[in-house]
């Protein structure tokens, strides 16, 4: 039996097959269904405004024929969309397999719904074959799509992606809090270096996400609607004495709830999408490090992990706890970061007034933050499943005495600074006794005796010890919110 005979329809994408209930919710915003969805309202809202008008031009109606909507017809229209589901989906996809174009079988699905009217509504009603007229009236396709891709993406960072990532800069902060005394021994370069505290470090993790979600909470969603080359020249043909610019504006701003773009090609230029795209990128490719570094912290026994009951790690050896949760995290936010470049750079060009590339690229903005929603998924749950292993990191610092040689040679450069004779040199005199070499407490006790330091200095670098050595490490985690 051929896999393709079997239905429901098997997924041929992990987004919707294996990983369906982590990236579900981007289904209501992001499908194809739902961008269908969206299409109606704007075109139903667009009906209302030119029958009903808006303020600006005293809520006459914008096209000279057309009586107001009462509340009833109003609340017939609107509902159009809001009653899209699975009857409705195959009616339209009937629809568009004879007209070859999706707007215009969202065109024809309103009809239908408008042929419904009179039934419900009763036979005086102005909703009937002649309002059909108003249906997509003056419009472009492009001037229906970019409002609802727009609205559509919109929905979907702010009810689902940005919400994510939000509990995931929540959870750092909170371990960043919890943990910003505890001391760790640093690593540059591989090697032992200056100690800091786990709740620091957690902390520059915090803030570097912050700022590319303030970033993202203060995107601007552009729209337009301007006809065929952004003119409103079929506009003026048909309504010569319309201020179709204050329409537009209100429209854009008011009814639909995006930044009005005045100036476009038959496209809206798709700029905001680049920006977004390149700042959730951005964010991704943070968390990757995260990854990474939380991945190497759990190898070294910095973390240690909380096994799942009855989980396997290996098919072949039964003691293994592996950290994959990280690694699958990793994995989504490349190929998120891989698609969200392409969109980024591919849809801020077009071909003169108008080519067809953006269309196609968009259809895939579900994947690329569908990606990035299951890797935020899967980093959440593996930051809920390590905690600290204080055995080990007390282990390294203890065994780490060398990285006291920067705050005594720092030292002998101070005192040197204020004439203190013997200081010549520090650097290199540390660099003798501690580069290379395993040394402990007593070593650096007998280093600082054999040096002319003033009683107070001695005494102060005495008292340091690699766990003791972190600076102003916990003060700069208030700095993460």
């Amino acid at each position: 039996m051929n896999l393709t005979d079997i239905t429901p329809a098997i997924a041929l994408t992990p987004l919707d097959g294996r990983y369906h209930s982590a990236t579900a919710p981007l289904v209501e915003y992001l499908s194809e269904p739902a961008l269908n969805r969206e299409r109606m309202r704007v075109e139903v809202e667009w009906m209302i405004l030119l029958a009903n008008g808006f303020e600006g031009n005293g809520n006459q109606p914008v096209v000279e024929g057309v009586k107001p909507f009462s509340e009833a017809e109003i609340a017939f229209l609107r509902a159009i969309p809001e009653n899209f589901g699975a009857e409705g989906i195959a009616r339209h996809a009937a629809h568009e397999a004879v007209t070859h174009h999706d707007v215009k079988a969202v065109e024809y699905y309103i009809d239908d719904q408008i042929d419904l009217a009179a039934a419900r509504l009763g036979a005086d009603t102005q909703l009937n074959d002649r309002i059909k007229t108003l249906v997509h009236f003056a419009c472009t396709s492009e001037d229906i799509n970019n409002l609802s891709i727009a609205r559509c993406v919109k929905n979907a960072m702010e009810q689902v992606w940005t919400p994510a990532f939000e509990a995931i800069v929540d959870h750092l902060a909170g371990k960043a809090e919890e943990y910003r005394d505890m001391p760790l021994l640093s690593l540059t370069h591989g090697q032992p270096a200056t100690p800091t505290t786990l709740g620091k470090e957690l902390a520059v993790y915090v803030y570097r996400l912050n700022r590319q979600l303030k970033h993202i909470k203060g995107q601007e969603y552009l729209g337009k609607i301007n006809g065929a080359t952004g003119t409103f020249g079929a506009h003026l043909a048909a309504c010569p004495d319309v201020d179709w610019i204050a329409v537009s504006r209100e429209f854009v701003q008011n009814r639909m709830g995006l930044t009005w773009n005045p100036l476009t090609t038959q496209i809206e230029s798709h700029d905001w999408q680049a920006e977004l795209y390149s700042t959730v990128s951005h964010a991704n490719r943070i968390m990757h490090n995260l990854c990474v570094d939380v991945w190497m912290y759990i190898s070294r026994g910095v973390f240690a992990q909380v096994p799942v009951k009855g989980a396997t790690g290996s098919s072949t050896m039964p003691h293994k706890v592996n950290p994959i949760r990280f690694e699958n995290a990793e994995a989504n936010f490349e190929i998120s970061c891989s698609l969200l470049d392409t969109l980024s750079a591919t849809l801020v060009e077009s071909r003169w007034q108008r080519d067809l590339t953006d269309s196609t690229t968009q259809r895939n903005i579900g994947s690329a933050l569908g990606y990035s929603l299951l890797a935020l998924h899967n980093l959440l749950g593996g930051l809920g499943s390590i905690h600290p292993n204080q055995h080990v990191i007390q282990h390294e610092l203890d065994t780490n005495w060398e990285v006291l040689g920067e705050p005594i040679q720092t030292a002998m450069r101070a005192c040197e600074l204020r004439g203190l004779p013997g200081m010549d040199k520090p650097y290199e005199k540390v660099k003798e006794l501690m580069r290379g070499h395993e040394i402990g407490q007593a070593d650096v006790e007998r280093f600082i005796d054999q040096q002319a330091f003033d009683p107070e200095t001695a005494d102060r670098l005495k008292a340091f010890t690699p766990a003791s050595y972190t600076g102003v490490a916990s003060k700069l985690v208030d700095f993460a919110r």
